[in-house]
Formats: structure tokens, C-alpha cells, sequence
């Protein structure tokens, strides 16, 4: 396991979250994204988006980074259920968990899941939920080791003209 330290987002971890979100992309969804939409991704236009968002007024979502040698090499965002997700308020989302590709299976991703989950317990939230492409394997496989499981829900994405499934998966906190 990679020794890290998990602590909230700043302003000043914006563009290395971003490249860790963007290779992440281009990494667990090749050959399920399409390839022109992997290759347009640009840390540039992810931090200029990521940037609007973090300084957004009222943002209820939560960004925490695991933290290593190198600086942030993990990144997970959290908050209340965006729409798709049915719950009576208890229900919190991970939206987002992605770790430098170079570091996946070394415990990066689990230690921020790990502490996602503390902190939506916190929030009062009794169960998380969240939504995965359904051809991504190897992350349904992470979150079903960390307890969730695919509760029958599905949506469809767009990119690039190709329509993805993703699956809902819940777990109690």
C-alpha cells in the first residue's frame, strides 16, 4: 500500500486533480469511451471547469484528496444525491473517485472511499449511492469489495454519438 494522507480539496490542488481525473478517464475507460472523446479530454478545459465549480456559492458537494510524495494522487467528490438516485434524504452519492493510473490496486482508491464514507456518515447519511459504466469491470469489482451492490437502476450517457449504460450501486454506511 502507497502511504497517503486524506484531507479536504483546496483551491490549489485544482490542476493536479484534474490530471489525475483526466488520465484516470483515458485510462479505466479505454476501449469502453469512445476514443475521440478520451483524446479531446484536456486538463486545461477540466481545470477551468473544476475551478468554476469548486468557487461555486452554496456548493454542497465535498472534494477530499489522498496526498502522497509526489503531491494529490487520488481524488474523490461526494454530497447529496443528484437526480436518478430515489432515497428519503438519507442517501448520500459518490459522484466522483479516481486515483493516478499508475497507482490503482495499491489502496489509494479504498483509503478515500474509505473516508468518503465517514464523512457522508457524519453527514447523517445512512447509505451511499452511486453510478458506474456498466462495461467498466474492474471499478465494479472495487466498489463490490467495498460492500455496494447494483441495486437495479440504470441510465444512459452519451459521448461521442455512442450510448453507454451505467449501473446504480448502493451500500449501507
Amino acid at each position: 500500500m502507497v502511504h497517503v494522507r486524506v484531507r479536504e480539496m483546496d483551491e490549489a490542488d485544482i490542476e493536479a486533480v484534474s490530471a489525475i481525473r483526466v488520465r484516470g478517464w483515458q485510462a479505466a475507460y479505454a476501449g469502453i469511451v469512445p476514443r475521440s472523446y478520451l483524446d479531446a479530454m484536456t486538463v486545461e478545459k477540466d481545470a477551468d471547469r473544476r475551478r468554476q465549480w469548486f468557487s461555486r456559492p452554496g456548493r454542497e458537494s465535498r472534494d477530499l484528496v489522498a496526498v502522497g510524495d509526489r503531491g494529490p494522487v487520488g481524488w474523490v467528490c461526494f454530497g447529496p444525491p443528484r437526480s436518478g438516485i430515489p432515497g428519503d434524504g438519507r442517501v448520500g452519492e459518490v459522484y466522483a473517485l479516481y486515483v493516478a493510473p499508475d497507482l490503482i490496486g495499491t489502496g489509494v482508491g479504498r483509503g478515500l472511499l474509505d473516508e468518503a464514507h465517514a464523512a457522508m456518515k457524519g453527514q447523517d447519511f445512512e447509505t451511499s449511492a452511486l453510478w458506474v459504466l456498466q462495461d467498466n469491470r474492474r471499478a465494479r469489482r472495487f466498489y463490490e469489495r467495498a460492500g455496494y451492490r447494483a441495486d437495479g437502476g440504470t441510465q444512459d450517457d452519451v459521448y461521442d454519438d455512442v450510448t453507454l449504460s451505467e449501473l446504480r450501486y448502493r451500500r449501507v454506511l
